[in-house]
């Protein structure tokens, strides 16, 4: 590649993005791109590469900042430096898309954007939609990360992006999972539930303990939630106010969440949008059953349209907890679906769609 690549990430967290970035950035180093990252998290250096260089801010005060505020001082950034280097480089655009775009196009340099969270978790303000369908058409191309979200893309905005899916390495995980680790509130004879994600109104965390408290006379269940968020005070007053606390606990964010994740019974995910969840790839990886919401967009397209998995619509608390309770009786029928979503696992296959990326960005230099 001729040019040099320019990643733009101001708030490297812990979600599935940041997974993607890892994996995608150090497997463009190892094809010979030259890139950089502008972030203002300099401390997520040792996650890449050696030889990709971190550019931004090395200030801790900037990593301590919220999302808006990074965002803002690295557009800043990334105008200062797009106006000062003789050699435009192309530049990618992981976050803040819509900024990125028109500070690119302010100086003339060629952009290409990854979005990862369907249309529908953003475009419903009449205002913001039409400021998105017009700065969106501004890139000079766009990327999206399933087949549903490209279609949404196309219906919404009249833009066709390229599709591809999140590569997944199983070799991280399998990292992770020799690491063992004695395995908390989850108890034998007891059905033992999973769900990991960010505790923001997007994942509806709500849906999942209406069901359990649903069940809690019923059935002997334990349910362990895994993330850190703004919703995490709501959550546990719910806890606390249904009397869930021998039921339910909230783990806030771990490291390392897979032995939990493969010591468990059911995987749920009750979001209310998404792009491509890794969560659900991570469990169909280790045979998990998984039971989602038919959210915009990724998780049906994961589950083979309830092939491999339960599908239930957003909210539906009463359907969750039907399915499960009846999981006992339901295991000849999970058991297929398992075996049907690990037969087509291929399609996440980390190389296949790392290569798929590099041909992206090839194309466009």
């Amino acid at each position: 590649m001729k040019k040099k690549l320019l990643i733009f990430i101001p708030s490297i967290e812990d979600g599935g993005v940041e997974k993607n970035l890892y994996l995608i950035s150090n497997y463009l180093k190892d094809c010979g791109i030259d890139l950089e990252i502008l972030t203002a998290n300099y401390d997520k250096s040792k996650k890449f590469k050696k030889g990709i260089k971190l550019i931004g801010t090395k200030s801790v005060f900037w990593q301590k900042q919220n999302r808006l505020i990074k965002y803002l001082a690295c557009l800043l950034l990334l105008f200062a430096n797009l106006i000062v280097r003789k050699d435009k480089p192309l530049v990618f655009a992981f976050q803040a898309n819509i900024y990125a775009i028109l500070v690119a196009k302010l100086i003339n340099t060629k952009i290409i954007t990854r979005s990862n969270t369907a249309p529908a978790g953003w475009s419903k303000n009449i205002l913001k939609f039409f400021l998105y369908k017009f700065f969106l058409s501004l890139a000079d191309d766009i990327m999206v990360n399933s087949l549903e979200f490209k279609k949404s893309f196309k219906k919404k905005f009249n833009i066709d992006p390229k599709c591809i899916y999140n590569p997944f390495d199983k070799d991280f995980i399998n990292f992770f999972l020799k690491k063992k680790e004695k395995i908390r509130f989850f108890k034998k004879d007891y059905l033992n539930l999973i769900s990991i994600g960010r505790l923001h109104d997007q994942k509806d965390h709500l849906t999942l303990l209406k069901s359990i408290n649903l069940l809690k006379k019923n059935l002997k269940v334990r349910l362990i939630i895994i993330g850190k968020g703004k919703k995490k005070k709501i959550l546990q007053n719910f806890i606390l106010n249904n009397n869930l606390q021998d039921r339910v606990r909230l783990f806030g964010y771990l490291k390392n969440p897979y032995n939990y994740l493969k010591n468990s019974d059911i995987v749920i995910s009750t979001s209310k949008f998404e792009g491509l969840p890794n969560i659900l790839l991570e469990a169909q990886y280790l045979k998990k059953y998984i039971i989602s919401t038919n959210c915009e967009t990724g998780p049906k397209e994961i589950l083979l349209n309830g092939k491999a998995g339960d599908l239930i619509s957003i909210g539906d608390y009463k359907k969750l907890s039907f399915l499960i309770k009846n999981y006992h009786k339901r295991k000849k029928i999970i058991k297929k679906k398992v075996l049907i979503g690990t037969k087509n696992f291929y399609r996440f296959d980390y190389r296949l769609n790392c290569n798929k990326y590099l041909k992206f960005i090839k194309n466009n230099e």
